[in-house]
């Protein structure tokens, strides 16, 4: 018995960098056949560091369990034959500027006829109507255009000038919401018969995520909300999280101060907010004399919501994710390398990265000759018109 959700669902992937690969890249992890439509140079974050042998993890990170179809779209019957597989594929995704599949004759629209069951995701900054919609987009200028970036500098105290970016959230944000529609249009296919077609906007998912920020734009409070910052210990920092009553009532007498409590400047939520500074720099002085871990350990006997502050690569060699199965180890062709696995899980299904990361063209032969039944001597033939690109084999 297959555990793969997704076994039988193949998608016919045009992505390219971040937000739609991610997206792919799921659906991979869930037993679907994900054929990743590459041009002759290859999708751009093949070039991308960290590089070692030649091989991007990056892009192995994104891309693994995928099989790549290296196409030269420019080439006289090139657009056909991806009409063909699209036409045998339940999936489309795409993440270029709004326009461009509908120049190349890939659009939803001239699909559909073929395929009634096509499932069309299209990815963008801005959606595919509207003002801005042929805007070029990528994560930093949508951190920026949706209030994300103003909002995080609002939070920081002393600072003038928006934080630099370099963690993409937009892209995965949007990415994962691509993941969640194409999930909720194939069971409504089931139920209908008929595909659908989804327009993805990321700076819509931007807005989204900031919840409090969106209501605060419409209803600004009195005075700023108080935010969560690090409290400094002797080795470092550590985040505590005292959000509810009782969490509060749990710290007070983990740090040895039951009176707090009582205390008038801080046994309300109202009288904390009023005294926030004062309150995180009793915390601060009880942390100075102890280690993160010293810290952590205290808290946490006492259920109270901290963490210290760690690297990614601490994260990576905590025992909790390597327990929990957090990562799969994959080899890319230079070497072992983890990525990970998707934050959940089924009791009765497999949901794990896949230990296959395709060379450009790698699967040409293989998709064509299983999909489209093409002989070896046709596929042979979309080489020399040079169609086909990439290290291949052409049997």
């Amino acid at each position: 018995m297959n555990d793969d959700i997704l076994s039988g669902v193949r998608v016919l992937d045009f992505t390219t960098i971040v937000s739609g690969p991610y997206c792919t890249r799921l659906l991979a992890d869930l037993g679907a056949e994900v054929i990743k439509i590459e041009p002759p140079e290859g999708d751009f974050i093949r070039t991308q560091p960290p590089i070692r042998a030649g091989k991007s993890a990056y892009f192995a990170h994104l891309n693994c369990g995928k099989k790549s179809l290296a196409i030269d779209l420019r080439q006289r019957g090139a657009i056909e034959l991806v009409q063909q597989l699209a036409a045998k594929s339940d999936v489309v995704v795409e993440n270029s500027r709004p326009g461009v599949m509908q120049r190349l004759g890939l659009d939803y629209a001239p699909l559909a006829p073929m395929n009634p069951r096509i499932v069309y995701c299209s990815i963008s900054g801005f959606g595919q109507s509207g003002p801005w919609a042929t805007r070029s987009a990528y994560a930093p200028m949508l951190h920026a255009a949706s209030g994300f970036d103003l909002v995080n500098l609002s939070y920081q105290n002393g600072l003038e000038r928006p934080l630099n970016t370099g963690i993409y959230v937009g892209d995965v944000l949007g990415g994962t919401y691509a993941f969640g529609a194409i999930q909720s249009a194939l069971l409504a296919r089931e139920r209908s018969g008929r595909g659908d077609c989804i327009d993805l906007a990321m700076m819509d998912g931007l807005l989204g995520m900031l919840i409090y920020e969106f209501q605060e734009a419409q209803l600004p409070p009195m005075k700023r909300t108080n935010t969560f910052q690090p409290t400094r210990a002797k080795d470092g920092f550590i985040m505590i999280a005292a959000v509810k009553p009782n969490n509060y009532e749990a710290l007070a007498r983990a740090v040895g101060h039951p009176e707090w409590m009582d205390d008038p400047r801080f046994a309300t939520a109202k009288g904390r907010a009023a005294n926030w500074a004062w309150f995180m720099s009793m915390l601060d002085e009880w942390a100075s004399t102890r280690t993160m871990e010293e810290c952590e350990a205290i808290l946490t006997e006492g259920s109270v919501p901290c963490s210290r502050y760690y690297t990614v690569r601490e994260a990576l060699e905590h025992p909790h994710l390597a327990q929990r199965g957090s990562f799969e180890v994959i080899n890319d062709g230079a070497g072992p390398l983890k990525v990970p696995n998707p934050a959940f899980k089924f009791g009765n299904a497999n949901a794990q990265a896949r230990n296959y990361v395709p060379a450009l063209g790698a699967d040409n032969a293989v998709v064509l000759s299983s999909v489209l039944g093409y002989s070896e001597d046709r596929i042979a033939a979309l080489y020399e018109k040079r169609i086909l690109h990439g290290d291949s084999s052409r049997a």
